[in-house]
């Protein structure tokens, strides 16, 4: 006679998992902000507008992962970074309309879990959010055997954020002759991995360990540097500055993720040279022979975002930007199209 299966027997462990809770519950209360109502383990985070001491509130929303860059993660046994790219793929997104981050959740999803490397994980996921300065109000752990390979994980993040009404920054006042500035980005983010592991992985050979000069450090290092996060950068720029639009350079590029702010009836003008571009970006053109468009369709090559502004108020947010530690550059410029030629970008 077959004998009474369990859960645990079916792979998931209730019991660890009800355990990890104290450990997320404990990084989460350090990421708490006013606002914050409850604690984690209900069925739902709840967050007060009270806050917010606005007349036109307006609640901005994102959702994104980290994509294969866990692979990285995974090759390495490294899991502290991750979280930190979780959040900012996410905040990141709902600061360019001018939003401050209110909270965040996440989703985490594994065949096996390991309380180590969660906990790493979830450390990785406060630090995020109190670099941005919103909470980590909830989210869900899930044991799913038999789904994913063993010891790989896959990450969601989702954020709100919050914004007045008559301050909402969507690009509709951009004008011919606006200034493009790019603020550095500290490196590939969370982007055009597929293509950096096919480039170093599979056709160099090489490994995460393996000392690239170009680099001065392990290959690994560089590939899991975390994605800046630039809320409270966005913050500190959009108080009494004339910020017209702004673009979190994600998948996509610079060009792509720019021109979804502009008017129609306007192009940008990127002036090559104009801003710094870290090594690995060269390395990886090299070595995969990628050719320029593809660079800078896949990749941010430098600048993780830029933001729009008349060009009198031009030096004036670089000067903000540089009081504030931040890598900037005036990279190009809003042109005017012509009836006759539809092309929206061009290099100058």
């Amino acid at each position: 006679m077959d004998k009474p299966l369990t859960y645990r027997e079916a792979g998931v462990d209730i019991d660890r998992a009800d355990n990890l809770v104290h450990t997320i519950k404990t990084i989460a209360q350090q990421t708490r902000v006013t606002g914050v109502m409850g604690e984690i383990g209900g069925f739902g985070g709840l967050f007060s507008l009270n806050v917010a001491n606005m007349d036109s509130p307006v609640l901005v929303s994102s959702t994104d992962g980290v994509g294969t860059k866990l692979k990285i993660a995974f090759m390495m046994d490294k899991h502290d970074t991750v979280g930190i790219d979780l959040v900012a793929m996410c905040v990141n997104d709902v600061a360019m309309q001018g939003a401050k981050p209110l909270f965040f959740l996440d989703y985490l999803a594994t065949g096996k879990i390991e309380d180590a490397k969660i906990t790493q994980i979830i450390q990785g996921v406060g630090k995020g959010c109190q670099e941005a300065r919103c909470a980590l109000i909830g989210g869900e752990t899930a044991e799913m055997p038999g789904f994913y390979p063993e010891n790989e994980y896959d990450l969601a993040g989702f954020s709100v954020g919050i914004v007045d009404n008559p301050k909402i920054v969507d690009g509709s006042e951009i004008q011919v002759g606006h200034q493009i500035i790019g603020i550095a980005s500290s490196g590939l983010h969370s982007n055009g991995y597929s293509l950096v592991r096919k480039i170093c992985f599979d056709r160099l050979k090489l490994t995460v360990d393996s000392h690239i000069a170009e680099l001065g450090c392990p290959l690994g290092e560089t590939l899991l540097t975390p994605t800046r996060i630039y809320s409270e950068t966005v913050q500190n720029l959009t108080r009494g500055l004339p910020i017209r639009g702004m673009a979190h350079i994600t998948g996509g590029g610079i060009i792509n993720n720019t021109l979804r702010i502009i008017p129609q009836a306007c192009g940008i003008a990127l002036k090559r040279g104009s801003w710094e571009t870290p090594p690995i970006f060269k390395f990886l053109q090299d070595a995969g022979k990628v050719e320029e468009q593809e660079m800078m369709r896949v990749f941010n090559n430098g600048i993780g975002m830029v933001a729009v502004v008349p060009e009198n108020a031009a030096q004036d947010v670089l000067a903000r930007l540089n009081a504030m530690k931040e890598k900037a550059f005036v990279i190009g410029e809003v042109f005017e199209r012509t009836p006759s030629d539809g092309t929206r970008f061009a290099w100058i």
